[in-house]
């Protein structure tokens, strides 16, 4: 199981070091930041922790972030990534996902507009989609990153006339072919996703082994 998580020093080391790693709590009880985090430390005013450092672990680790596990957000090392889209894309770039009508329409105009730049603030993303409602687009945005063709690339915070951040941060996306370019095209589609899967599960088996086969498959989605 994780380690308790002091500092944004000691996140960035449990994401390198397990390379799943749930945020928020999740049906695998015990695995996550959130259960692991000191209560002085989980959302207190005036007090960084986890959800503050998000941004910084992502740039010292170049892990991927967002919401990987069962629609929730988490951390996913860039060692592990590769497999993780493997699986989760069914072996597919989007192009040929789509091709194959196993994407929507309005997913792939999100997903076009975003991989046609290296990255997009969420706020200006959606407009460039002409997508009003907040809500829809954020379901489309859960789709592409459940499917592994979407990451964050950090977190960017309104500042006070002091020059001081301030309020919950909004997420820079990216794509993981833009994030890492030709290291990760190298590697996503070396293994079958059956291969994937199967090298995923095997490292979540070690992490949690008190955990039941059947409950780690149905986390992996």
């Amino acid at each position: 199981m994780l380690q308790m998580v002091t500092s944004e020093q000691k996140l960035a080391e449990l994401v390198q070091a397990c390379g799943f790693v749930p945020l928020l709590k999740n049906q695998i009880h015990g695995f996550s930041v959130e259960e692991h985090t000191p209560p002085n430390l989980w959302f207190v005013d005036g007090v960084d922790g986890p959800w503050e450092w998000k941004g910084p672990v992502i740039r010292a680790t170049g892990c991927a972030y967002g919401k990987f596990f069962c629609g929730k957000a988490g951390f996913i090392s860039n060692e592990w990534f590769p497999d993780f889209a493997n699986y989760r894309r069914d072996g597919y770039d989007f192009d040929a996902r789509y091709d194959d009508g196993l994407a929507r329409h309005q997913d792939k105009i999100v997903y076009d507009v975003l991989a046609n730049h290296p990255s997009l603030l969420s706020k200006e993303w959606r407009k460039m989609c002409g997508i009003k409602k907040r809500g829809e687009f954020d379901s489309i945005v859960s789709r592409l990153q459940m499917l592994g063709y979407v990451t964050t690339e950090n977190f960017e915070y309104a500042r006070d006339r002091f020059g001081n951040p301030y309020g919950w941060g909004i997420a820079r996306y990216t794509t993981p072919e833009a994030l890492w370019g030709e290291e990760f095209t190298r590697r996503v589609y070396q293994r079958t996703p059956a291969e994937s899967r199967e090298r995923i599960a095997g490292r979540l088996a070690e992490l949690l082994p008190t955990v039941e086969r059947e409950k780690i498959s149905k986390f992996m989605g």
